[in-house]
């Protein structure tokens, strides 16, 4: 910058800075870029990719959230990508790589007519007209179930997992998922509520995929504290403690003065004694089985294994209050509040030996509000994607509880918006039009991306689905098993309109605040001297001299 010939400094020596037209098309590419990537792993024929971290750790995986925050990415508009990814998973949990490859599209569209000079805050005006035009449409062509109907939610489930590695047993697993999502399920204001945190799910390698079981309670990960303890009761009554059972230390420096054994053996005498009454409190409650959040003194443990109490400690918060919903227990904060009310029930609470680990199991709970599934598979990798599907798997399955409406899949909804949104870009005056066009373009990424992974040619599918949608076949879409074109709703393939509208909506937005970018100052990385001298850095631009050695200001 200059004022009358004379220079002025204003950023520091170093930072870097792009302007104009430069700085948007370097956004956009980046963007751009990172759907690619992810582009080829869409649908049931998408392909998988293996991630290797600094450590060597290895990730195989189809999930699109998965594989964006896998990769580290830099560049900070492709960080964008990875967020929307993100905040896709964590609103449905599904359509992770769908929201990306949108986004790429809309922005690559964008390039288009800002060549053609369309100025951007036209396209962004557009863009957002379109989007809302979409989310109307959308709701029209959505179809209404009933949230408990459990072949529906198989239908909504198994295409989740259709792409994924253990399609094979994605039947089975969404029988599971189901079950643990409608016992979960709260009713409330005359819909329904699914937290999944209420679902654990626990890994274990080994076995199948198909060995993984639904435990109607809780596995808890930890193992029996004492050997004389049993390790099985059926019928069990339930305390939850949130306390150690030890005697505690005084807060302050006490000290006893003792002169003679016998005094120090009443002293004993006395900590067993206590010992022993607070064992007594737990089988007056007539508790069976006590897991604690905290410790249990070494003494106790075996005074409990005495009276065949089986128990277990160093149980994590998240569990506690898991179990508490499983059993009915209320969690209690020290042992003498411990009652019979406060106490719940499961008709057997075992230790059994999964693979290397020993595992506690709690089931056969009256009507759990949390449940456990135990997932199990040949390899880690095996189990860890297992996890991925399972989840996503749950969560559309949660999406059609809350919301029960559903379209079908295949690229479908998105053939049929695109032809809605271009009838209505005819009654869109200027250059607005022009958007509206681009972005009923744009989303038609989707059904195109499914016809290549296919292998099928994408120009000819596009063609046939418009003409058949264009004849009034609403659910007309790539059905990439058989590489054709067929009615994906007679297939039962169907997806949550929530996951179609949280993807337009994420990717839109993401895509139009790229486009509103028009320069990019990035800070000089900071270079410490050797010996860590800050006084060896040179002045800042545009200080006068005698001030290098000043630190950045934070």
């Amino acid at each position: 910058m200059s004022a009358g010939g004379q220079p002025i400094i204003i950023l520091r020596e170093g930072t870097e800075r792009e302007k104009g037209r430069d700085a948007r098309r370097n956004n956009i590419m980046a963007a751009m870029v990172v759907a690619n990537a992810v582009k080829t792993s869409l649908g049931p024929r998408g392909m998988d990719k293996m991630l290797v971290d600094s450590f060597g750790d290895v990730t195989i995986t189809n999930d699109g959230a998965t594989m964006l925050q896998e990769m580290d990415v830099q560049h900070p508009a492709a960080k964008m990508m990875v967020e929307i990814s993100k905040t896709q998973d964590d609103e449905v949990g599904d359509g992770t790589t769908s929201v990306v490859i949108l986004a790429g599209e809309l922005l690559g569209k964008a390039v288009e007519l800002m060549d053609k000079k369309v100025h951007p805050t036209v396209i962004i005006d557009g863009y957002r007209d379109a989007q809302e035009r979409a989310m109307e449409i959308l709701e029209e062509i959505a179809i209404s179930v009933d949230p408990r109907d459990k072949e529906m939610l198989a239908k909504v489930a198994t295409t989740s997992m259709a792409s994924k590695l253990i399609s094979g047993s994605r039947d089975y697993i969404a029988g599971l998922a189901i079950e643990a999502v409608l016992q979960i399920a709260e009713e409330s204001d005359g819909g329904h509520e699914v937290d999944l945190d209420m679902i654990k799910l626990e890994k274990k390698p080994g076995g199948a995929v198909t060995d993984t079981t639904l435990i109607r309670g809780l596995a808890v990960d930890k193992e029996v504290v004492h050997e004389g303890m049993p390790k099985r009761v059926k019928g069990a009554t339930i305390g939850l403690l949130n306390a150690a059972m030890e005697i505690e230390k005084t807060e302050f420096d006490a000290k006893i003065h003792i002169e003679t054994p016998e005094e120090m053996q009443a002293y004993l005498d006395r900590e067993e004694q206590m010992l022993r009454e607070m064992v007594q409190k737990v089988k007056d409650a007539g508790v069976t089985v006590l897991l604690s959040q905290k410790g249990i003194d070494d003494m106790i443990q075996h005074f409990l294994a005495r009276e065949g109490i089986l128990a277990a400690r160093q149980i994590s918060k998240s569990d506690v209050e898991a179990l508490a919903k499983a059993t009915g227990a209320k969690v209690v904060n020290s042992i003498d509040e411990l009652t019979a009310e406060d106490t719940g029930y499961a008709e057997n609470v075992e230790e059994r030996k999964i693979g290397d680990d020993k595992m506690l199991f709690v089931e056969g709970c009256r009507n759990p509000k949390a449940v456990s599934i135990l997932i199990r598979g040949g390899t880690e990798r095996v189990v860890d994607e297992a996890e991925r599907s399972l989840h996503d798997a749950l969560c559309v399955i949660r999406d059609v509880v809350e919301d029960p409406r559903v379209v079908a899949g295949g690229g479908a909804p998105e053939i049929e918006v695109a032809r809605r949104l271009r009838e209505y870009a005819e009654t869109v005056t200027g250059r607005e039009r022009l958007a509206v066009n681009k972005y009923a373009d744009a989303i038609e990424v989707i059904p195109i991306t499914l016809a290549e992974n296919s292998g099928m040619d994408p120009i000819d599918a596009l063609s046939e689905m418009q003409s058949r949608h264009t004849k009034g076949e609403l659910w007309a879409g790539v059905n990439g098993l058989e590489g054709k074109v067929s009615d994906m709703a007679e297939l039962d393939v169907y997806e949550p309109l929530a996951v179609k509208v949280q993807a337009l909506k994420s990717a839109t937005e993401s895509s139009t605040m790229l486009l509103k970018i028009d320069d990019i100052i990035a800070a000089a990385k900071m270079s410490m001297p050797p010996g860590g001298d800050m006084g060896g850095m040179g002045g800042m631009g545009g200080m006068p001299p005698g001030m290098g050695g000043m630190p950045p200001m934070m």
